[in-house]
């Protein structure tokens, strides 16, 4: 099932939702994928203003518009999902926000942009599925780095030893940025189970046992990566993250 965000379904004249491995774009999307624009992420900070269908964006991890009609949307698989949408309706964005582009200010960037039309109080944001704290064990080195250079509580950054909190550290930037109104959506992309499993017994081959019926719920690269070290003929993610996303309907 598409995950969606309480608060955007409340938010009138758009369509939105988060992907997961039984349907990477969200099924209510799916009708509008042409209208895509064309970009490649690379966790940076850098915002493209869209204005039309299919648009060639370069290289981008934020995407804004006011054009009815123009799907946006950002792949992940285990960073964050961050989508806006001012509470009319009548502008949108959405954000590829992992540990690299949350330490550069990919939010600040796109609070930025917002704020050369409006006020980032008359919009709202949800935090998509993503690598929780639960699972994602990071070096030391890279906990200090978020402590010394985020205006971020310690606490929020790292509960436990290092492991980093990525939706937390997410929502008290996008607050300090003045989104008062922010969800999160979804869950741990490491360690969700997928919603239904056949038992062993359904005679399954173990090592396509995923492949054909996911015993996760999300695509994350973190967990993939752990089974191609032990097995090096497990299937990488290579055109498996999932989608997240909305529009404008037109």
């Amino acid at each position: 099932m598409t995950d969606v965000s309480r608060l955007f379904t409340r938010v009138p004249h758009i369509l939105h939702g988060f992907g997961n491995k039984s349907a990477l774009l969200p099924e209510p999307l799916q009708p509008f994928r042409t209208t895509m624009p064309e970009k490649k992420q690379v966790h940076g900070t850098r915002i493209v203003d869209v204005r039309e269908p299919q648009q060639a964006c370069g290289e981008t991890d934020g995407l804004y518009t006011t054009q009815p009609g123009i799907l946006l949307t950002v792949l992940t698989a285990d960073c964050l999902p961050v989508i806006f949408s001012r509470r009319d309706g009548k502008a949108i964005a959405v954000a590829h926000a992992g540990w690299r582009g949350l330490l550069d200010g990919i939010l600040l960037r796109m609070a930025e942009r917002i704020s050369q039309d409006d006020s980032t109080n008359e919009w709202v944001a949800a935090i998509g599925p993503a690598a929780r704290s639960c699972c994602y064990e990071v070096t030391e080195d890279l906990v200090a780095r978020f402590i010394d250079n985020m205006d971020v509580p310690k606490t929020v950054i790292s509960p436990r030893y290092r492991h980093l909190n990525l939706t937390a550290i997410a929502e008290h930037q996008l607050q300090s940025l003045g989104f008062h109104q922010i969800d999160r959506t979804g869950s741990c992309t490491i360690c969700t189970p997928a919603d239904c499993m056949p038992p062993k017994s359904a005679g399954l081959p173990n090592d396509n046992r995923e492949e054909l019926v996911p015993a996760f719920k999300y695509t994350s690269f973190r967990r993939n990566s752990q089974q191609r070290a032990i097995d090096p003929t497990h299937p990488g993610i290579s055109g498996r993250n999932q989608y997240s996303g909305l529009i404008i309907l037109p």
